[in-house]
This record gives C-alpha cells, structure tokens and sequence, in this order.
C-alpha cells in the first residue's frame, strides 16, 4: 500500500485545484501551476490570480468544453493544474507545532473517503490544530475533492504522511512529547471532557476509519482511548464531524 501510495504522489507530479479560492490560497501557499482551464465568466478572477504568473498557461472554454474535456460539470469555472510540492518530514512538521505552548495534532488513519479527509483538514485549520499527519493508508489529502471540501485550507495546516504506522509513528509522537489519544470505544475509554480535565500540553489526536475505526495495532499502543457520549441510541459520529468536536474540545 505504501508503494502505490508513493506511486500516485510521485516527485514532479500534479493535483487540481478546483474553483477561484481555492487556487488562489494554493498559489499563497507557494503551489505553482503548470496550467488553468478557465471557463469564460471566470476570466476576470482568474486573470486577477494569475497577472503575476504571465508564463502559465490558460485555456478559456465554455462551461460545455470544460465538461467535455473533465468528464464532469466545473461549477466552479477555475481548474488549475498545479505541481505537487515535496512534502516534509514528520520532524520538520513536528518542529512547527511545538511553536506553542500547547501543541494539537490530528492523525488521520486510513480513511479512505476523500470528502472525510478534506472535512477533517479543514475542521483542524478552522480549530487551530498546528498539524496534521495521515497514515500511508489514507486517502490523499491532494485529491481535488480532498481539495475542494477543505476550501484550501489543505494548503494553510502543515501536513505530512507518517510512514511506520503504528509503531514506528506511534514511537516517534510519543517521543517528541505527546500524549496520543484515539477516539475509540474501547472497555477503558474516557470521555472527551475528562480528556480535556487531564490538560495535555502536547497532544495528538487519532482517528481511524469509517466504519472499522481504529486499527487494533494502533487501538494497543494509545496512551489514552477517548469516546464522545452519545444520546438516543447513536453509537457514533462521522469521522469528520467527530474531528470538529475533538478539535473544538481539545483547543
């Protein structure tokens, strides 16, 4: 899985950037891009993006053109081309995050819907989380829909992949000095807000895939298991709207 990860994010490859706002806080964030497909009502804001970067190009189409040649509608008009850039260690992004007196990270583990993983990012950006790191299993939070559902803040929160997933990655989180919590609903779990009375300076937060959850390797080697109670016969919340509440609890 860590190979044909590593094959679909490739040096020197590309992802898309849908709509004016979205390329516009990639090109903030320094993303290059190899080329725009404008549709033509889009042209002003494209060109109010792109009056810096007179050598990329652009093709202007009509709504059906730009279709045609994406297989699907581009309700949004802009469609960019854009380099991949390298990502960066798991130190480095690390480093970043203990800026702060009280550090938040987020792990996501091998979620495999785009839309899941664009929420959680932008729920981390909107709720100050300093980091994320995603699993070698995990969907590629550069996929356009993965882009799209974070409104680019995919592009605003350091994010990184962390290889040795669990053990190597749990070992190397625990020894820059956080606690690792996973929402789980393990026998021992603790609740969110006793969590949040235990006032972790550098905390990680994990969480594991629709519908399995996390992974009993990973569910073995937490420092702490943490559920959000439910009521009315709910056993739980979507990955992303359980992020949103963590994110908020634990800020």
């Amino acid at each position: 899985m860590s190979r044909l990860r590593r094959a679909l994010e490739p040096a020197g490859g590309l992802y898309m950037a849908e709509s004016a706002k979205v390329l516009a806080r990639a090109l903030e964030a320094g993303h290059r891009p190899r080329s725009v497909l404008v549709q033509e009502k889009w042209v002003p804001d494209a060109a109010a993006l792109l009056g810096s970067l007179p050598d990329v190009p652009v093709y202007v189409v009509p709504a059906s053109v730009a279709e045609q040649v994406t297989g699907y509608p581009v309700h949004r008009g802009v469609l960019a081309a854009m380099h991949r850039p390298d990502l960066p260690t798991v130190r480095n992004v690390l480093a970043g995050a203990r800026r702060r007196p009280h550090s938040r990270i987020a792990v996501l583990e091998n979620l495999t819907d785009h839309a899941n993983v664009g929420g959680a990012i932008r729920n981390a950006a909107a709720m100050g989380v300093d980091a994320v790191l995603v699993t070698p299993g995990c969907a590629d939070p550069l996929y356009r829909r993965a882009v799209r559902v974070s409104m680019g803040t995919v592009f605003q929160v350091p994010w990184t992949r962390i290889d040795g997933w669990p053990r190597d990655g749990m070992q190397l989180l625990k020894d820059a000095g956080y606690v690792v919590a996973g929402m789980s609903l393990g026998e021992d779990s603790i609740t969110l807000d006793e969590l949040v009375a235990e006032d972790h300076g550098d905390l990680a937060l994990v969480f594991g895939a629709e519908g399995h959850g996390l992974t009993p390797a990973t569910d073995r080697l937490l420092d702490r298991r943490v559920t959000i109670p439910m009521m009315h016969g709910v056993d739980s919340l979507n990955v992303a709207a359980s992020s949103a509440v963590a994110f908020y609890a634990t800020r």
